[in-house]
């Protein structure tokens, strides 16, 4: 048991262990929703986009927080508009606009010297959390569980069914731009401790888990946000004992997880139809009876 208890006599792995669990359960949380949109490669842009916003607050000396989740509310809306265009599809407009946003980000902070490291905002830094940090991390996990609990109906409608949410009076447009300001927000608060490069496996990787394991959206969520904790939290373990970095190995546990799940949900999915099929007596599901056209 020593190996559970003794990294909590340092204090730096008590403040990573507690980001990691509020980072990991707030990704895995809004990801459900980014997952059943489709939206999979906005997350993984958007994070870039806002690297952008974040260097361009360091260089006009603006509130870090402040300037960073403004740039991603505002890329995140455009990217929306843009792609409500006919000859331009989401991909293409995501493609544009946070590839632009990233190059200037990374342009900024190797020409103007603007006192941050390059390699903390790409791969995050969960062992130098601060208690600030931590707090608006904390604040922000309870802004986007109050927008939920208040507006859960409305969110669910114009998940699963925009066009017929707009039709019954849900404004999926409103909704979209507070959808957008969640995210951002999210990705602001855990840059400096997952990186922009994981942030989007955070975000992704437990709903995508959820999703495999239930069909139900409230256990989706419920599950999602417990994937993520318990793999913030063993990540942290995990970098402590092998001397890895923190959010690689959340990512890595993550990836390590979906693919056991991914197998072992298929595998019985696979028992169940020949079950079913030894049941009716004439559909044979075994390998050599399937035929590919």
């Amino acid at each position: 048991m020593h190996w559970l208890t003794d990294p909590f006599a340092y204090g730096f792995f008590n403040m990573g262990l507690r980001a990691g669990v509020l980072g990991g359960a707030l990704c895995g949380f809004l990801g459900v929703y980014v997952v059943l949109r489709r939206m999979s490669y906005i997350g993984h842009g958007l994070s870039h986009a806002i690297f952008g916003g974040a260097a361009v607050s360091l260089a006009v000396r603006w509130n870090f927080y402040m300037g960073a989740g403004a740039w991603g509310v505002l890329s995140a809306l455009i990217i929306n508009g843009v792609a409500r265009r006919r000859k331009i599809g989401a991909d293409a407009a995501i493609g544009v606009v946070t590839t632009a946003s990233f190059a200037l980000g990374v342009a900024l902070i190797t020409a103007v010297h603007l006192g941050v490291s390059l390699d903390a905002l790409l791969f995050g830094n969960i062992l130098g959390v601060t208690w600030p940090q931590l707090w608006l991390l904390a604040g922000v996990s309870a802004f986007c569980a109050g927008v939920v609990f208040l507006r859960y109906r409305q969110l669910l409608f114009a998940t699963f069914d925009p066009e017929a949410a707009d039709a019954y009076g849900v404004s999926s447009r409103w909704l979209d731009a507070l959808f957008a300001l969640m995210l951002a927000a999210t990705i602001v608060v855990t840059m400096k401790t997952l990186g922009v490069t994981l942030i989007a496996a955070m975000i992704v990787v437990p709903a995508a888990i959820a999703r495999l394991l239930t069909d139900s959206f409230a256990k989706m969520l419920l599950l999602s946000t417990l994937i993520g904790a318990t793999a913030g939290a063993a990540g942290m373990y995990v970098s402590f004992h092998l001397n890895v970095p923190p959010s690689s190995a959340i990512v890595l546990i993550l990836a390590g997880v979906f693919a056991v799940v991914y197998v072992v949900t298929g595998l019985t999915a696979r028992r169940r139809l020949q079950v079913l099929g030894g049941l009716d007596g004439h559909t044979d599901l075994s390998p050599g009876a399937v035929e590919f056209d």
